[in-house]
């Protein structure tokens, strides 16, 4: 069977060795798509070519996330010691729940946590990794929700004053769920409006906070962004913790896009300033850093033994067991899910491959890139930014005189279709904007501009042709 996995290793060079000329996806309509592929199409059993010719086909017609153009999420090609991690803790088949199944990557989970708790400088810190931001969002707020009083973990919500959680209005979605897994309720979590920049306005957070003190609830949870989804906004920590101390609320940092700045000590000042004195804080590890998706981090500050305030419930006899070799090193005491993945290899494999100073150079690139990126765009006749650039996002538009945001999604289909980029988009306000994120280690200044070039051009042909386009939509 090992010449399947030779095979394997071949298509994957292939498919990793393309470049700009290349589609980056076929763009088929779902229908098309599934004709082409015809699932249903049967082979002989056990034959050997079954396993190439749909890793071939899969990779054929999946979306190059690994090329350049993909801007169409906060992550894109993964980082090759990451992609060697995944692939070996797939053929070790375990689960990082315990030390005895686990021993290796036990180790190694807990040496990352002990040096991103050294990055943020964090006193007394714990930590776990988690299956992505959201979930780690939900794991802080149940957290907190937890140590609210002695009873809450063991009978819920019942007989205590109603829960309030606040975020700003731009924060993740991931928030909404979250309030809603826990019982707290989606009435319950207050979305704060933000800022001209986008960031949490702090004077109406106060008023939120004092409002729902006066009806008699208890404000318990605030969540600060650390680089917001669409606009690339950080909420002003110093103010939140000043207004932490005084309420006595639990401080979650939700730094799964911008916390990534993290690994630059100019970019850190920047924008990290007083990370050190929130109650957690998540990072995406796949996103900004590259590393192979999952992998993220959730990590608790100064606040010892909090982990049995999280998700050590239920029968650990059969499986976590004190008793056993390692015992005490069982992550899966701690975790959300049962089974665990071993994702802190290929994080480890990254980190000693690239050091904390070739990710810190990779964010410190990309801070470049957006500045450059924003100053082409302001150049430029055809191009104009929707709002100005607070980070990593560049938020722009094509100009034209009309239905700006009809004839930029088409231009983003467009874009699509000619395999040439697949753009994010969003909405501030009820503008539409394109998203150009810098998250592509493959990025730089002749990609950029080629990048940007290509959208002016078809700008260009579609509004020379818009009224013939409008007639035949």
């Amino acid at each position: 069977m090992t010449y399947i996995l030779k095979d394997l290793f071949k298509s994957i060079e292939t498919f990793l060795s393309s470049d700009k000329q290349e589609r980056i996806t076929e763009a088929l309509d779902p229908e098309d798509l599934k004709r082409i592929l015809n699932l249903d199409e049967s082979r002989k059993r056990e034959d050997p070519g079954t396993i190439g010719y749909w890793i071939d086909k899969y990779l054929h017609y999946c979306v190059k996330t690994h090329h350049f153009g993909f801007s169409n999420r906060m992550w894109s090609g993964a980082n090759i010691p990451s992609i060697a991690g995944e692939i070996a803790s797939a053929v070790s088949q375990t689960s990082a729940g315990s030390y005895e199944a686990a021993p290796v990557s036990v180790l190694m989970e807990k040496y990352m946590i002990d040096q991103m708790i050294r990055l943020a400088e964090f006193t007394d810190g714990e930590g776990q990794m988690t299956t992505g931001s959201s979930n780690a969002n939900m794991i802080a707020m149940m957290t907190a929700r937890n140590i609210v009083s002695d009873h809450m973990k063991s009978t819920g919500l019942s007989g205590h004053r109603q829960l309030f959680a606040f975020v700003s209005e731009n924060a993740h979605y991931s928030l909404d769920k979250t309030v809603n897994i826990l019982g707290i309720g989606l009435d319950h979590l207050i979305k704060i409006p933000v800022d001209k920049k986008g960031k949490m306005n702090v004077e109406i957070l106060e008023q939120e906070i004092n409002l729902v003190k006066e009806r008699g609830g208890d404000p318990f949870f605030v969540t600060a962004t650390l680089g917001t989804t669409v606009r690339g906004a950080f909420d002003p920590l110093p103010a939140i913790i000043k207004l932490r101390d005084k309420y006595k609320f639990w401080l979650h940092a939700d730094g799964a896009w911008g916390g990534a700045a993290i690994f630059s000590d100019s970019l850190k000042n920047k924008y990290l300033t007083g990370l050190e004195s929130v109650d957690s804080f998540t990072l995406d590890f796949h996103k900004m850093p590259g590393t192979s998706l999952i992998c993220n981090v959730l990590l608790f500050n100064n606040r010892p033994g909090i982990m049995d305030f999280t998700c050590n419930v239920g029968d650990k006899s059969y499986l976590h067991r004190k008793e056993d070799n390692g015992g005490d090193y069982n992550l899966g005491t701690y975790s959300l899910q049962c089974g665990r993945r071993v994702d802190s290899l290929k994080w480890f494999l990254d980190w000693k491959y690239y050091q904390k100073s070739g990710f810190g150079d990779r964010i410190e690139k990309y801070h470049k890139l957006a500045e450059l990126g924003e100053g082409i765009i302001t150049e430029s006749e055809e191009l104009e930014m929707v709002v100005p650039r607070e980070s990593f996002n560049l938020c722009f538009r094509y100009k034209i005189d009309g239905n700006t945001n009809r004839f930029n999604q088409i231009l983003r289909t467009e874009l699509y279709k000619s395999g040439k980029m697949l753009l994010a988009y969003g909405y501030i306000g009820k503008a539409l904007t394109l998203r150009l994120l810098f998250t592509h280690q493959n990025m730089n200044e002749k990609n950029l501009r080629y990048l940007l070039e290509s959208v002016i051009e078809t700008g260009n042909y579609l509004k020379e042709n818009w009224r013939n386009y409008e007639q035949h939509r």
